[in-house]
């Protein structure tokens, strides 16, 4: 073969495995949808030696799950800084006024080494519990990984075992200001909506939320799922009603839990996985809704 006709298929190959531009819906099925970078740099350290003005304690929650619970949504113009709203880092583990991505790994102050993180349901929550109560502060802790199934947040594997070591040094970090861990958001699923996966997912879940509560020493601790998405292929749907089953029996199986119903949204970022910015943030907020429900059940301020 003349070799200038090899440079021109070793060219075409090279091009062909480029990702779409950002944003973009995919061409083909299957072929990955890439979120736009972040920008606005650099994160915003705070100082948790003392709380926000206006505020009287802090409250933290862990964000679990894959990478909806990691968000793929396209972030805002502006990013959110609000006093009231703090994160730990992924990459650093200090802290930070919150904005997006929550899950961002990329340093703290130039945000290189960023990945695909963008909106996920985490900062509309943070926002919603804010607003209904000014006084008090909230910290999240982003724990999630894209495509994690649940062996992997299982006690004694890394994923479970990386997110108590967070938990654990959030809690030294705010002692402080007296931050108290009040919540777990549960955001996972879609790597276990298989045959394999569903025969023992909730045998599994419910032993996640046994061990986070033994080991936080919290044993009314809430934990809070999340429907995930039924979209996409036909063939697909089935095994994702059936997870969702699961899902939303969890609040019957355990004292102290619930599941956020998200069944009807069905807007995505363009793959028929990942749940665009709108839907994102309805989730949180409903995350929020029903964060505060149940504690009115449970007589809980």
């Amino acid at each position: 073969m003349p070799a200038l006709l090899l440079i021109f298929l070793s060219l075409a190959t090279l091009l062909g495995a480029q990702e779409p531009p950002r944003g973009a819906a995919p061409k083909r099925k299957g072929e990955r949808v890439a979120t736009p970078a972040p920008t606005h740099p650099p994160l915003r350290p705070v100082d948790l030696t003392q709380l926000p003005t206006g505020t009287a304690q802090l409250d933290l929650y862990l964000l679990m799950g894959q990478s909806n619970m990691k968000g793929r949504g396209v972030m805002p113009a502006e990013p959110r800084h609000d006093p009231r709203i703090v994160m730990m880092h992924l990459k650093d583990d200090a802290w930070y006024l919150a904005r997006h991505p929550l899950h961002l790994v990329g340093d703290a102050k130039t945000f290189a080494g960023h990945d695909n993180a963008g909106v996920g349901p985490g900062l509309a929550f943070a926002a919603a519990l804010v607003d209904q109560r000014p006084n008090v502060a909230v910290g999240l802790i982003p724990c999630a990984v894209g495509g994690s199934p649940i062996n992997q947040w299982q006690r004694g594997a890394r994923l479970y075992d990386e997110a108590l070591r967070r938990a654990r040094l959030a809690l030294q970090a705010t002692e402080p200001v007296q931050g108290r861990i009040r919540g777990v958001l549960w955001l996972q699923g879609e790597a276990n909506a298989n045959a394999a996966g569903l025969a023992v997912h909730e045998t599994r879940l419910l032993q996640l939320v046994d061990d986070l509560r033994a080991d936080l020493a919290q044993p009314d601790l809430p934990f809070l799922a999340c429907t995930i998405g039924e979209m996409g292929d036909t063939a697909k749907l089935a095994d994702q009603a059936a997870m969702n089953r699961i899902l939303l029996a969890l609040p019957s199986r355990r004292a102290g839990t619930a599941c956020v119903d998200a069944r009807d949204l069905k807007t995505h970022i363009g793959d028929s996985v990942h749940f665009d910015t709108a839907a994102q943030n309805e989730i949180g907020r409903r995350f929020a809704a029903q964060l505060i429900e149940l504690r009115g059940k449970n007589g809980t301020p």
